[in-house]
């Protein structure tokens, strides 16, 4: 790892274990209480981003949310990507009707525009829920309809191993298709899996904040970066108070270090 990115990952690291800490039941447990003596508050020693119209400590709020993002979006990309070496490299392995089969049922999902299917999906379920069950149901909405382009990328990677010498010769000694995907496909697809890991990330980040934008994501009083973006649609509240711009800053930030970070990984081991 060059000095470079070793920067940027200990950036990215501080700004995810701040946003962590800030998930602790303690420190937490502010993010939802009322100080009706402050709503609205500017900024002060007291409150640093101020407050909201219902006296709740904007920058509490900020760090939970930050948590609730950056921990929701990485769980949903590592479940995603699972999925996709399973189907993927399990129908690349397979090859045959099975391999086609798999294709064909891609290449219709893809047709449709994610971001769409996302938002559609998630308003005809229900939307009265608690706010953790709106975390689970963002999660999973995520990580189920978000495999399918990966699983395309992990398939025609598998798709090249399955006549390759050391599948021949392990086939030849016996193994079995379950030992084969298993000790001879996946290690050989690591570098891949890593690859689109890092691509989901900042896409399932986007989508959570679309989501909660619109108000299909995490639901109040529980804090993440797409809720508290829908104080933006507030143009001219926003212009004459600035802090309001924190959430939209951090988020930037963050991607900014994703994807710098991303450029200089190597994804060749």
């Amino acid at each position: 790892m060059n000095r470079g990115r070793r920067r940027l990952a200990m950036v990215v690291l501080l700004v995810v274990l701040a946003a962590l800490l800030g998930m602790l039941p303690r420190a937490a447990g502010t993010y939802d209480r009322q100080f009706r003596d402050a709503p609205g508050a500017r900024p002060s020693a007291r409150f640093l981003l101020g407050t909201d119209e219902l006296g709740r400590d904007r920058l509490a709020r900020l760090v939970l949310g930050s948590g609730v993002s950056l921990a929701l979006a990485p769980a949903a990309a590592l479940l995603s990507v699972a999925l996709a070496a399973v189907v993927g490299g399990g129908a690349g392995l397979a090859g045959g009707w099975v391999d086609r089969a798999m294709a064909a049922g891609t290449d219709l999902f893809l047709s449709l525009p994610w971001l769409f299917l996302l938002i559609s999906v998630r308003a005809w379920l229900p939307l009265n829920v608690s706010p953790w069950a709106s975390v689970l149901v963002t999660f999973l909405l995520l990580a189920l309809l978000g495999w399918p382009a990966t699983a395309r990328v992990v398939r025609a990677c598998a798709a090249s191993l399955r006549n390759s010498d050391l599948l021949l010769q392990a086939r030849a000694c016996g193994c079995g298709g379950a030992r084969l995907f298993l000790v001879h496909v996946l290690p050989n697809l690591r570098a891949v899996l890593r690859a689109q890991f890092w691509i989901a990330v900042p896409v399932f980040i986007l989508a959570e904040a679309n989501l909660g934008m619109l108000g299909l994501g995490v639901a109040e009083p529980l804090p993440s970066w797409g809720n508290l973006l829908r104080d933006l649609e507030d143009y001219d509240g926003a212009i004459q108070r600035p802090e309001r711009l924190a959430p939209l800053l951090l988020l930037v930030v963050v991607m900014s270090l994703l994807q710098m970070l991303f450029e200089r990984e190597d994804f060749s081991a």
